[in-house]
């Protein structure tokens, strides 16, 4: 079997926008890479498919599944052939990702001084009070340039209209970008000549633009901050990661045991003594920083360096507190803070959402239940959530029970028709469905996208859950200029 059989023997799922496939046949985007691939024989692609499989392998690329007693380490899957995006319909996601991230920016910092937006009855005092993540701890505090989010990545869908939709905002520590930057690496290998004949934009530099913010933060004025990851060890699922990107930015990769605070300043233990700390990358939780004001069994942060960040010594990346406006409760009213903030429309919609604390949303999300997922609101990786279509009587009755204890926990929303794009499974071409994570940088410059972002696929047939987690994986994303 050619590619250009298997490309002729591709259906797209009734009712589902496709993305390579429309009634005029294959869409523009996707007709030069299906021309590349129709002379390849299936064996072939399969080649392809086991040389990226390897390399993967090989790099140590994986990802951890904690609930699997077969074994938690785990080759993310790859699926060979790219998703495409236009430059045109790329140039509208980055704006309103940008629109996104500047109401939400000003959101945080409101909410941790005047609280002008609660004020005025935009955002319900109990939301934001009633919300584990709302740190007051940190309220007060004047963070460098009044930037909170410094990385995000805001996880998109495209429903049956084709149109993009905005599905949640990961503000805290967000994950996935070794993995879109490995993806298009693998990709250089298996489809060398294909990435500069599609007029492919780059993505390479995101580790120089992330270093080249992280040391905009530095609080001191010297030619040469010191900027540090900070890990909670090897037995994270996102540590190949932070080893990843450490390597790619030239910084050290450092555990809380490293680190210890001297007169509220931040230092690192290093083989020639004492260095002092200007800015940290975290990729630990909120509740884990610092044992002297959150959880006091922690031995993943370092005692006292709240303080050093109340001061002003160090720069923390993200900043702490986030978890507020990535709450899925609170997510309903990012519009109203574009709306509120900017005085603009949402360029990019929210996908419809129901409030189960309130007592009408949520008799009617119950009687609709087949056509709605609920989804805790502060949990992630494809957890806490039931898909009302696939689930049974007994299930939905525990899940009504968990929500009737405590509603605020909860959201709901319909469930979307997903679009789908084209994956190599099995020796055939068949549709899957998929979303986009772009990765946004937010520094005193600006904000800044690279090009595509982390395309996840529900491999199994009929899915709309991606995560890794739940048996998902992932493609490289090209954004084409055509």
């Amino acid at each position: 079997m050619t590619g250009e059989s298997l490309f002729a023997s591709y259906q797209s799922k009734e009712g589902f926008w496709d993305e390579m496939c429309g009634i005029e046949g294959i869409r523009l985007p996707y007709r030069q890479l299906a021309e590349q691939v129709h002379p390849l024989h299936l064996s072939n692609l399969q080649e392809k498919e086991a040389l990226a499989n390897r390399l993967f392998m090989n790099q140590g690329i994986t990802f951890t599944v904690y609930s699997d007693n077969q074994g938690i380490e785990r080759i993310f899957p790859f699926d060979i052939l790219p998703r495409i995006i236009t430059a045109a319909e790329w140039q509208h996601v980055e704006a309103g990702i940008k629109q996104r991230l500047l109401a939400l920016n000003r959101f945080l910092n409101d909410i941790y001084h005047d609280q002008q937006i609660i004020r005025d009855g935009i955002v319900p005092a109990d939301l934001v009070a009633g919300c584990p993540h709302y740190n007051r701890e940190v309220k007060g505090i004047d963070v460098p340039h009044q930037i909170y989010v410094h990385i995000s990545g805001i996880d998109l869908i495209r429903g049956e209209d084709g149109r993009f939709y905005i599905l949640e905002d990961n503000l805290r520590t967000p994950s996935g970008v070794s993995y879109m930057l490995e993806n298009r690496e693998v990709t250089k290998r298996i489809f060398p000549e294909m990435l500069s004949s599609n007029r492919v934009r780059m993505i390479n530099n995101y580790p120089l633009i992330l270093h080249n913010i992280l040391l905009s933060l530095s609080p001191r004025p010297v030619s040469n901050p010191t900027v540090v990851l900070l890990t909670p060890g090897i037995y994270n699922s996102a540590y190949y990661e932070h080893t990843f990107l450490a390597r790619q930015m030239g910084i050290p990769l450092v555990e809380g045991r490293d680190l210890f605070v001297d007169n509220h300043k931040v230092y690192m233990k290093t083989t020639t003594g004492y260095k002092q700390v200007d800015v940290i990358y975290r990729r630990i939780d909120d509740e884990f920083m610092d044992p002297l004001v959150f959880r006091t069994d922690s031995i993943l942060g370092v005692p006292g360096i709240m303080s050093a960040y109340r001061k002003g010594t160090v720069a923390l990346v993200n900043a702490v507190g986030n978890g507020v406006a990535d709450d899925k409760a609170v997510y309903a009213y990012v519009p109203a803070m574009i709306r509120y903030y900017l005085n603009e429309e949402p360029i990019l919609p929210n996908v419809p959402t129901y409030q189960l604390a309130n007592p009408e949303e949520r008799t009617y999300v119950f009687r609709n239940i087949e056509n709605m997922v609920l989804k805790r609101t502060n949990q992630s990786g494809g957890y806490g959530m039931l898909m009302g279509n696939k689930a049974d009587e007994k299930e939905i009755e525990t899940f009504r029970g968990e929500v009737e204890k405590n509603p605020r926990d909860f959201i709901a929303q319909p469930i979307i028709r997903l679009s789908t794009v084209p994956c190599l499974i099995g020796g055939k071409l068949v549709p899957r469905h998929v979303d986009l994570r772009p990765y946004a940088l937010c520094g005193p410059d600006g904000i800044e996208i690279v090009p595509g972002g982390l395309t996840r696929v529900a491999l199994r047939e009929g899915s709309l859950v991606v995560n890794s987690s739940q048996g998902g994986g992932s493609k490289d994303t090209w954004v084409v200029d055509i």
